[in-house]
């Protein structure tokens, strides 16, 4: 694919060159082509030695070398190397649960509006895509009220980050949980808050779907849930939020019998935006009040990990 691309920028040149006349060429010889801006992040002082102290450093300076102010660093940057740069950033230093740096950062990228902008983006790519392993609310949520409480967006401009922030603002960690009915495949109904447990898994899935079979998969062959699962300390309600029943009542006898297998019924879920169901297969873990310990994950090892700790059970 590469190597075709390449072909055709080349053969796109060769046309323009024989185009132009003799007297064009020879300028078009002289026009050097200005190379894109690369940015450069902070440098840690060598006199901080301590780990954490030298991760907050570039949590708070790591976009030290860039000149907010400048509209031309912005047109004139690498995108794909500034994306990196920002995954950089995110993965390495920031805790995925605390928001707080970025939301220093983006206070001030937001006093110019092309920074505002440019950094927004970067943002959405990296901790709102849901095909992105970076994604993250709790660090998307100060992304998203720099847009809604900007001086430099227009009313129009405002009104998607503003559904994605009232999105990403339930079910936090540490949060109780939105409550909500499910129906099995009997008939019976009853609710979240109903689920009487140490740990609710919740674990919102579609019939058919290859990452679904996984997650599902990762469960019973996971030793710390199994047990945990099969002594009562945790219930796990697998629950189908869309709206073609034939499908998952077909699918029914894939998903374990000690499980609740269940469906939303109205799809009142996806209507009343309880949950943000943009990416599916999702997992949340619950304590026995509700709270929020895990939001949104594919990561049967994450909530292994988050249970162990809390059950002192060694992985």
């Amino acid at each position: 694919m590469k190597r075709t691309v390449c072909t055709i920028i080349t053969l796109l040149t060769i046309i323009c060159v024989v185009g132009c006349g003799g007297g064009n060429r020879r300028k078009a010889e002289m026009v050097k082509t200005k190379a894109p801006r690369v940015f450069v992040p902070a440098i840690i002082p060598s006199a901080i030695s301590d780990p954490e102290a030298r991760r907050v450093y570039m949590c708070e300076h790591y976009w030290d070398r860039v000149n907010l102010a400048d509209s031309t660093f912005f047109a004139e940057i690498d995108t794909a190397q500034m994306l990196q740069a920002y995954m950089a950033w995110i993965g390495n230093y920031m805790n995925p649960n605390d928001g707080t740096y970025v939301g220093k950062f983006m206070a001030k990228a937001a006093k110019y509006p092309h920074s505002l902008r440019y950094f927004s983006m970067l943002a959405e790519k990296v901790l709102y895509d849901p095909n992105s392993p970076l994604r993250s609310d709790e660090l998307y949520i100060p992304v998203l009220q720099a847009q809604v409480e900007s001086e430099w967006l227009d009313k129009y401009e405002k009104l998607s980050p503003q559904y994605n922030l009232n999105l990403a603002l339930q079910n936090r960690i540490g949060h109780v949980a939105n409550d909500f009915r499910y129906t099995t495949g009997s008939g019976r109904s009853g609710m979240l808050y109903g689920i009487k447990a140490k740990y609710t898994l919740i674990f919102f899935n579609n019939p058919g779907c290859t990452m679904c079979k996984t997650i599902r998969d990762a469960i019973c062959a996971s030793p710390i849930l199994t047990k945990l699962i099969e002594n009562g300390t945790m219930k796990v309600l697998a629950l189908y939020p869309d709206e073609l029943l034939d499908e998952w009542h077909a699918y029914r006898e894939h998903i374990p019998s000690i499980w609740i297998n269940s469906y939303d019924k109205g799809t009142v879920i996806r209507n009343k935006n309880l949950y943000d169901l943009k990416a599916i297969p999702a997992l949340y873990l619950l304590d026995a009040e509700k709270r929020v310990l895990v939001k949104d994950s594919t990561e049967v090892g994450y909530v292994e990990f988050v249970v162990g700790n809390l059950e002192g059970i060694a992985q």
